[in-house]
This record gives structure tokens, C-alpha cells and sequence, in this order.
């Protein structure tokens, strides 16, 4: 009788383990992001919330992102890297901290040229990164393209990121895939010649710098200048008032534009739940908050943007791989590198 009821708990203990939800690694799933938490996280609350499954939220920067995946290898506890970038992405690929997978629901939300071409990640959300203008001071019918910020008129009145940071290194990729690395570096050595300052600060400064008078125009991630008008700060909102946005390269390819992504990791242990989590970061729901609240287009074209970018009125995207992006970044950066922009 007591092996009996020995065996009797044992199989009792064995089926309640098996049951959905009960495991705590079937429960869990495990996030590096690169995404500031209050970017993503009201997101992860509600994934929880309708699945039982609980997200273990580590936010850093990209580059400390993956190289902690680098060196912790198999042993590392993530399930999926959130960055931002497809020059990032491509570079997860490349160092084999990341894992390829398929998905009906990715592969039949997500346009081919925003998701790695064998699945080793997905974008889920897109920037864009147009020319910005000082309002009152700058005639946007004087603006064409990206080239054409190179022409002497512009000499002193351009402010822009240094080349070590990866929305230009991915911005000039782009270029190289589409105009050849000769015709490239010819516009970034007219650009670093039009430029009214050494190169310094984010995005944001770059909109601060139109605005206060130190250049005349600039490019910048659009979601930065949504922030900005956003903001509870007056002198952010009074910054953000004053400065127009251009869409570029409107008669040819379109406006730069990249992504925000997810990929599995190597060594990830809750893999299906990890999948599941991506699947619903594509959501109709999900991408409609991220138009709303971050300022950025959805990835998906069935789904509105949010207030304020729709202000800005409807433009030509750069239908451009986001593969590119990343396998043309070495060779933007030696090019960037050779033009003298610091």
C-alpha cells in the first residue's frame, strides 16, 4: 500500500508538471533589448497578461548586448535579442549568437525586405530618417535629395551624427547598395565639407543644433522629433515646433529607412515561448501601439501610423533589403572613414 501510494504521488506529481503553465521554464521567457524598458515593456505586461507567460526584461546597449551574448554562449539565459538596427542585426547574425527559425505568422506579416532572408530575425518596427529643416529659415523647395545636400549652398549649414554611430553607418550602406561605394564616398566627402560643426551628440542635438541656428539642416531618425513634441518638457516642445521635416529622394529610390528587431538566441532554452512573444510583438494591437507610442511606422502596411507622423503626410520608402544594410557596413565605415567624417 505505501509503494502504491508512493507510485500514486509520483504520477500525480509528474502530470501536474507536465500541465500548460506549470513549468516555470514553459512559463518564462528571457529578453536582452536594446530598447530602452519604457519602450517595451508595457508591450511585455500585456503579452503576459493574456498568455500567463512571464518576460524577464534585461534592457543595455546594443553593442554590450551582444557581446555579453558573445561570451556567455550557451550559457546564456536569453531566449531573444530585441535591438535596434538591421546593421546590428546582420552583425548577431555574423557573430552566431542568434538562431534562424520560421514562422507562418512573421513570414505573412512582415514584408520580405524588413525580415532576414533565412530567418534569422524579424523587424518589427521602422524608422525613417529624412532631412529636417529650420522652418522660416530653409525653403524646402530648395531640398531634393540626400545627394543634393552636398552642393556649396549648403556649405556651413549641415549637423549631423559621427560615424561611429550604426543609423549612419546604415544610411551609408544603403547608398553603396544602390549608387556603388565610388559615387558614396564622393557625397560623404561633399557632406563633410558642408558641415557646420564637428560631428557630436545624438539625434536630439542635431534637432537642437537647427533650432538654435548652428545649422540649417540636418538628418535624424524621425521617432526623436516625435519624442520631442511629445515631451513634458516646454523647451523640447518648443525646440521639436520649430523644425520641418523633408522627405528625400522622392523622384528615385525613397527615404532611408530601417528597422527594429527580434531574434531567437543560440541559446535559447524557452524557444517556443520565445517565438510566441515575437508573433505577438507583430500584432495588428502590438504595432499599433508602437506607432502611437514610440513614434515609429509599423512594420506591417495594413496598420495606421500614429497622429503626428501622419501630419507629416505619406512618402516613398527605399524598398532596400535591410540585409544590405548590414553586409555593406564594413566597407561604409572604412569609406566614412576615408572622407574625413570624424
Amino acid at each position: 500500500m505505501r509503494l502504491f501510494k508512493r507510485l500514486w504521488f509520483a504520477l500525480l506529481a509528474a502530470s501536474i508538471l507536465a500541465a500548460p503553465g506549470v513549468s516555470m521554464a514553459a512559463a518564462e521567457v528571457n529578453i536582452y533589448s536594446a530598447r530602452v524598458e519604457a519602450l517595451i515593456k508595457p508591450l511585455l505586461d500585456r503579452f503576459s497578461e493574456e498568455t500567463g507567460i512571464k518576460v524577464n526584461l534585461v534592457t543595455g546597449k546594443a553593442d554590450e548586448l551582444l557581446n555579453r551574448l558573445r561570451h556567455e554562449g550557451r550559457n546564456s539565459p536569453a531566449d531573444i535579442l530585441l535591438t535596434v538596427d538591421a546593421g546590428n542585426l546582420h552583425r548577431a547574425k555574423e557573430m552566431g549568437v542568434i538562431q534562424a527559425f520560421r514562422s507562418e505568422a512573421l513570414e505573412g506579416r512582415i514584408p520580405s525586405q524588413y525580415r532576414d532572408a533565412d530567418g534569422y530575425w524579424y523587424g518589427l518596427s521602422l524608422r525613417a530618417r529624412p532631412i529636417m529643416y529650420a522652418k522660416g529659415r530653409v525653403d524646402p523647395a530648395t531640398l531634393s535629395s540626400y545627394e543634393g545636400i552636398t552642393d556649396p549652398r549648403w556649405r556651413g549649414k549641415i549637423c549631423i551624427r559621427s560615424s561611429g554611430n550604426i543609423y549612419n553607418q546604415s544610411m551609408v550602406s544603403s547608398m553603396i547598395a544602390t549608387n556603388g561605394e565610388q559615387a558614396t564616398e564622393a557625397w560623404a566627402r561633399g557632406l563633410v565639407a558642408n558641415l557646420a560643426r564637428p560631428p557630436r551628440g545624438g539625434d536630439r542635438d542635431q534637432i537642437k543644433a537647427v533650432a538654435s541656428g548652428q545649422c540649417d539642416i540636418a538628418i535624424a531618425n524621425t521617432y526623436y522629433l516625435v519624442g520631442m513634441l511629445k515631451s513634458n518638457d516646454p523647451t523640447d516642445r518648443e525646440v521639436a515646433q520649430q523644425i520641418g521635416v523633408f522627405w528625400p529622394n522622392q523622384q528615385d529610390r525613397g527615404v532611408h529607412m530601417n528597422v527594429s528587431g527580434a531574434a531567437l538566441t543560440q541559446a535559447a532554452r524557452n524557444k517556443d515561448n520565445a517565438i510566441r512573444l515575437i508573433e505577438f510583438l507583430s500584432t495588428e494591437a502590438s504595432q499599433q501601439w508602437y506607432a502611437e507610442a514610440n513614434g515609429e511606422y509599423p512594420v506591417r502596411a495594413d496598420v495606421p501610423v500614429g497622429e503626428i507622423l501622419n501630419g507629416w503626410g505619406e512618402f516613398k520608402a527605399d524598398p532596400i533589403d535591410m540585409g544590405k544594410l548590414g553586409e555593406f557596413s564594413p566597407q561604409a565605415l572604412r569609406l566614412m572613414d576615408r572622407a574625413g567624417w570624424q
